[in-house]
């Protein structure tokens, strides 16, 4: 994974402000978030005109003490007692209404994330380039933090904002050298703890990621256990395991090292806050120049507005780790741009629902950069049947792999379907864990459209589903493992030719116009194969299917053959000439 830079700059800046903007102005969620927030801006001027009136109680409450006013001193310690209540009552809504906006803020922002994420096959692009280190991660934890953290630091600016304006008036008028400390004190707080703090940014971002690589080792040891029981090589997982705890634990206490110094002064910082304001106060009372609860008025009034001019040093621990996190979700998010913009701006396939044409397409090794397909011309127009064999078993992937845009086409190009119009069926059958109705989902629109119209157009109706069940001969599946919507991790419980009749349950439910079918003897017998082949067939499914040349293949099913022959050579041949070769090798044999 290539270095990645933390970038705080006006362009951080203007991509926060994009990202409040396209929240603000979301399609479902846009006008219920701009309530919240207008209610939180609400609840903010009543705390801090509260706040204000408190330090007025507090005054003549601790005046009324000094007077030995009995009747003051009831009646102003009932006013206290109200305004708890009402301060409460603010507080815990504010609070409330501060969270539901973070949740809203952290679901919309996880949707777009994912749908960046996963249209286009950017999570595949990304993977293969491996420049964004554990992007499930940040998708999953990085965008909780931002959102929740971007809203709190809004509203304690807001707040601070707020409190300066309103505390700033009562501060002057008990002492303008109270004031100007006040100022002074919190500059310089500010400028040594940024000083001082500075490396945090750099570790905390490093720690996410440490993190979340310690927590992979153990998640593959979670997900491999069969296979690491059976080669018994435990021993490289604990080794990888004690490494990654090994480098987030060198990493945090670097972290550890650096808060020190940090707490050193910002705990200091923070005691002199209570006895500064008496200091300089407390003389004005001596020489009876204010009452005795001017006293703790000022306290409070200077508490509140060092409390708003000293925010960097109160929050500096929160502020290196969110610019970590802001950074981090920048990076995936313009990586996901940049690989959706490569793809759409230069795609390697043209459009045709009704055709499979390659055009002078070579494939080569990415490593090697030996050739394995040269100068491929043919066309596969809808309802010509083809097997595809030779003994290179690479080239037969390359051009599995490259018809599905998972493989460099080095020259010429290829038309094709759209991907919901093709299907590509592995050698193995791949069967995530759920119920069967999300098992038979269509596939996803290759075209961006909206979330909504996407999801639609994936569903599948009951009735397709079990015509299709019923048409394999596996309905049974669905009582013996609790019907349609029972959850199950189906690779752990069925057998594999079940598995690969599964996958082509889908293949009829979703009747795209194509299907490539990688291996399928692997899985299923000959009598089975015989059979799906024919029910393709049947429903206009136009198959392409990719074998070994070893493999004993019944050509009755297809019209062409393309051999796959040595140095990216190639042969296509009517199966009649196919078949009239192979009863020639047999004779001769």
């Amino acid at each position: 994974m290539k270095d990645e830079r933390i970038p705080i700059n006006r362009q951080t800046l203007g991509s926060f402000l994009l990202v409040l903007r396209q929240f603000a102005t979301a399609e479902k969620v846009g006008r219920k978030a701009v309530g919240l927030f207008a209610l939180l801006i609400f609840f903010l001027f009543g705390l801090n005109g509260l706040n204000v009136l408190n330090s007025y109680v507090s005054r003549d409450f601790m005046t009324a003490i000094e007077y030995r006013n009995y009747e003051g001193f009831v009646h102003m310690a009932l006013v206290y007692i109200g305004l708890f209540i009402v301060i409460t009552l603010v507080s815990v809504t504010y609070s409330y209404t501060e969270q539901l906006l973070g949740l809203v803020w952290r679901e919309w922002a996880a949707q777009e994330s994912i749908m960046g994420y996963a249209n286009h096959r950017v999570y595949y692009r990304l993977k293969t380039k491996g420049e964004v280190g554990n992007p499930d991660q940040r998708i999953a934890d990085d965008i909780r933090t931002f959102s929740v953290t971007t809203l709190s630091f809004l509203l304690m600016l807001l707040n601070g904002t707020l409190t300066v304006i309103a505390f700033s008036g009562v501060l002057w008028t008990i002492s303008p050298k109270l004031f100007i400390v006040a100022v002074l004190y919190s500059v310089a707080g500010t400028f040594l703890t940024f000083v001082l703090g500075r490396p945090l940014v750099r570790l905390n971002y490093d720690q996410l990621d440490k993190e979340a690589n310690f927590r992979g080792s153990l998640i593959y040891l979670r997900g491999n256990a069969e296979s690491l029981a059976l080669s018994r090589r435990e021993g490289h997982l604990i080794q990888l395991s004690f490494k990654n705890l090994g480098d987030l634990a060198a990493n945090f206490r670097r972290i550890i090292a650096v808060s020190r110094n940090v707490g050193f002064f910002t705990t200091g910082y923070n005691w002199l806050i209570q006895i500064i304001p008496a200091l300089i106060v407390a003389p004005l009372f001596i020489n009876g120049k204010v009452e005795f609860g001017v006293i703790s008025q000022s306290a409070i009034a200077f508490t509140h507005l060092l409390g708003a001019f000293s925010l960097i040093v109160t929050q500096f621990q929160s502020i290196s780790s969110y610019t970590a996190t802001s950074a981090r979700l920048a990076t995936l998010k313009e990586a996901c741009e940049r690989e959706a913009n490569a793809e759409r701006s230069n795609p390697p396939f043209s459009k045709d629902d009704s055709r499979i044409v390659y055009e002078g397409v070579t494939l080569r090794s990415p490593r090697s950069d030996r050739v394995l397909i040269r100068n491929l011309l043919i066309e596969i127009p809808q309802g010509r049947r083809v097997l595809v064999r030779g003994e290179d078993e690479t080239a037969r992937s390359a051009l599995f792999h490259a018809t599905a845009g998972l493989w460099d086409v080095s020259e010429g190009k290829i038309v094709r379907p759209r991907l919901e119009q093709i299907l590509f069926l592995p050698e193995l059958p791949y069967l995530p864990p759920g119920t069967v109705r999300e098992l038979l989902m269509g596939p996803w629109p290759e075209e961006e459209g909206s979330m909504q119209s996407n999801l639609a157009a994936i569903q599948t109706s009951d009735e397709r589903i079990m015509e299709a069940l019923e048409a394999l001969k596996i309905e049974s599946l669905l009582k013996g493992f609790g019907g349609m919507d029972k959850r199950n991790h189906w690779e752990n419980t069925l057998p594999l030719d079940d598995q690969q009749l599964l996958v082509i349950a889908r293949l009829l439910v979703t009747q795209p116009r194509f299907a490539f079918l990688d291996r399928p003897s692997t899985t299923l017998n000959p009598g089975q194969l015989d059979w799906i082949l024919a029910l393709l067939k049947e429903r206009s499914i136009t198959y392409v299917t990719f074998e070994a040349k070893e493999r004993s293949v019944n050509l009755n099913h297809y019209d062409v053959v393309l051999e796959l022959e040595e140095g990216g050579a190639w042969a296509w041949k009517p199966v009649a000439d196919a078949q009239s070769e192979k009863d020639k090798s047999i004779a001769a044999a």
